[in-house]
């Protein structure tokens, strides 16, 4: 499974919930909590161009938003 990569901030409700449901899954991840860590913050934007969260990165695959169907489809790749 490729490496799975979340940026959020602490107040972010949908960053929560993507984090639920992941461990739910089981499904291993790094988080970067982006108002703390600013090289995290750059590198989201950088690869996003957004500066909302959360931003799920899987291998290559860039998620903006918590969207299941989307970061299902990027782990089976």
């Amino acid at each position: 499974m490729a490496a799975v990569k979340i940026y959020t901030t602490p107040t972010c409700p949908w960053c929560k919930k993507a984090k639920e449901w992941m461990k739910k899954k089981k499904i291993k991840y790094t988080e970067y909590n982006v108002v703390s860590d600013k090289k995290a913050r750059e590198r989201m934007i950088k690869m996003s161009g957004q500066n909302g969260v959360p931003v799920i990165e899987i291998g290559k695959q860039i998620i903006v938003g918590y969207e299941v169907k989307a970061i299902e489809k990027a782990l089976k790749k």
